[in-house]
């Protein structure tokens, strides 16, 4: 992992699931609909957990094998994540204190998500956490903007925001790849649902256990 010296940095883009909320429940509960409905095979949500994150239909694909099964699949997903799943989530302790003070010191903050951007925006309201972030930005439902790098690239141009003057906060692996490809400052957390090994070998410049250890590594 590159050292890097504690430098601050005015914009912020952080990832949602399994960085501000833990969606645990609402995201491998809304699986095991689509795989029952299905008639596939049923993991348990901790066999399940390896799917928060990444684009949910490349997740489906390795475990149906079909890219037509997959598309089914998310359909399902969707069917119960719209009116239940979204709901079965919780904002990490900490997160609400430490976006506060980040806005009060001057930062501005984004959200950057592979979640389709409809279901994210209901998220950070539902959890009144939106009146930190100038906006979100989440993937179409038709797919497009659920690569990382891609999304980033376009919430870069959006916000008319210098690359290396952002930084990316995500607790997978293609968050660090995302912010990487963008020239950005790539921050993962330890709380989430990567490991710390998958996060050093995607190229994290930083690693932050908590969310208050955040404030050390931007200010």
């Amino acid at each position: 992992m590159a050292c890097v010296k504690n430098v601050y940095m005015g914009v912020i883009f952080f990832d949602l699931d399994g960085t501000l909320t833990d969606p645990k429940l609402g995201i491998t509960r809304s699986i095991q609909y689509a795989l029952e409905k299905l008639g596939h095979d049923v993991p348990a949500n901790d066999q399940l957990a390896w799917c928060i994150g990444p684009p949910l239909l490349n997740s489906f694909e390795k475990m149906l094998g079909d890219h037509q099964l997959a598309i089914a699949a998310l359909d399902l997903y969707r069917e119960r994540f719209a009116e239940t799943g979204l709901y079965e989530n919780h904002v990490y302790p900490g997160i609400a204190n430490t976006l506060a003070i980040l806005v009060d010191s001057g930062h501005q903050l984004f959200i950057a998500t592979s979640k389709p951007t409809i279901y994210a925006e209901r998220i950070v309201e539902h959890f009144a956490i939106n009146e930190y972030f100038g906006r979100v930005f989440g993937s179409g439902l038709d797919g497009s903007y659920s690569d990382k790098a891609e999304l980033l690239d376009y919430a870069l141009k959006e916000t008319r925001v210098v690359p290396n003057e952002a930084i990316m906060v995500g607790d997978r692996s293609h968050d660090m790849i995302g912010a990487r490809r963008n020239e950005m400052m790539a921050v993962g957390v330890l709380y989430g649902y990567g490991s710390k090994d998958e996060l050093v070998k995607a190229g994290a410049h930083h690693l932050s256990p908590t969310p208050p250890e955040l404030l050390g590594i931007v200010s």
